[in-house]
């Protein structure tokens, strides 16, 4: 396991009283002491009983989940590893080494907890289930990756390829924009199996299914723009030519069979294929341009990454160096008595 004090455990709150304080002592007990609760303003006792168990306690200056997040990672945060989880008591906190692994044994750069892989029962409804998943299969449509549980939110991640997200989602979104973002820096992402518990009792959702989920899948509709222009554009073009080709058919049946002209429903299926076919051809010409900017940027970061090693061998030669003469001047003084440096 990871030295517990390279780890951040990173817990936005808001009215969670009545779990938090478990969490929070969950964590110190397994020996990680930086944990941090970025609170929105809840109107309980949350922050109090955070602290009492043992938490930093930091309000953020906005609303929201995402915001929270955010606000920590630029300025909170100061440790290399990450494990960020909700404070509603649905995660074992037993189970941050299986997060961390990966991170440690350089597998992987960010990490999710699969709830699926362990849900107990009651733990999320039956709409709630069928909402995730049909936002992980319009992910891996949209984003080409298969991430299993992209609206998990027990995630370990190094500080570093955080800080290579570009983060502004608000609310519960946090969660895809981090798997989309990862998907279009190329952050190695792994999977791995957690338990899922059902909210205790007594303490209440800040969830919305409707809303939340209507949020996030315009969310990955909205970033596809950027990562898979092809499906962002391409899509809305196949959708005008095809309606433009419908409404050509039903003009030329009404002009052939009935005789009648429909001369304003002819331009508007018109102009609609001439925009799909324009809106396919850019989608075509913006999937060449991320694709070579892609390949691009991997490339840059490769001979950054060879630079980082080649500055990190000389150090330990000059290190080296130092040392060895170092030894050969004290061995020098040893056997004469006379300080090289005084004759």
């Amino acid at each position: 396991m990871a030295d517990s004090d390279d780890v951040c455990v990173l817990v936005p709150t808001y009215n969670e009283a009545e779990t938090i304080g478990a969490v929070v002592t969950g964590f110190v007990d397994q020996g990680y002491e930086h944990v941090l609760v970025v609170d929105g303003g809840s109107a309980d006792d949350t922050q109090a009983v955070a602290r009492e168990a043992g938490a930093r306690v930091v309000e953020q200056s906005g609303t929201g989940k995402g915001q929270a997040v955010r606000e920590a990672l630029q300025r909170h945060v100061d440790r290399p590893y990450v494990l960020m989880l909700d404070g509603d008591s649905t995660y074992r906190p037993e189970e941050a080494e299986r997060l961390l692994d990966p991170l440690l044994s350089g597998e992987a750069e960010h990490v999710i907890g699969n709830r699926f892989a362990n849900m107990q029962s009651g733990a999320m409804t039956r709409l709630n289930q069928i909402g995730n998943r049909v936002i992980n299969r319009s992910f891996s449509l949209i984003h080409g990756r298969d991430l299993v549980d992209i609206l998990s939110g027990y995630r370990a991640f190094t500080l570093e390829s955080a800080n290579r997200l570009h983060l502004r989602a608000d609310g519960f979104g946090i969660e895809t924009e981090m798997s989309v973002e990862c998907v279009k820096h190329n952050v190695r992402t792994a999977v791995v199996p957690i338990t899922y518990e059902p909210r205790p009792e007594d303490s209440e959702t800040n969830l919305r299914p409707f809303r939340d989920g209507a949020n996030i899948i315009l969310t990955l509709y909205q970033m596809a723009k950027t990562n898979n222009p092809l499906f962002y554009f391409g899509s809305v073009g196949t959708l005008s030519t095809l309606t433009g080709f419908g409404l050509a058919a039903y003009v030329a049946y009404e002009w052939f069979v009935r005789s009648i002209s429909h001369e304003v429903i002819a331009f508007l299926a018109g102009s609609a294929v001439l925009l799909g076919v324009q809106l396919l051809m850019f989608a075509v010409l913006s999937d060449m341009i991320v694709a070579v900017n892609r390949e691009q940027t991997h490339q840059i970061q490769q001979i950054a990454r060879k630079i980082g090693e080649k500055d990190e061998d000389a150090g330990t030669v000059g290190e080296d160096a130092a040392g060895q003469s170092a030894d050969v001047e004290e061995s020098t003084v040893d056997e004469s008595g006379v300080d090289p440096a005084e004759s």
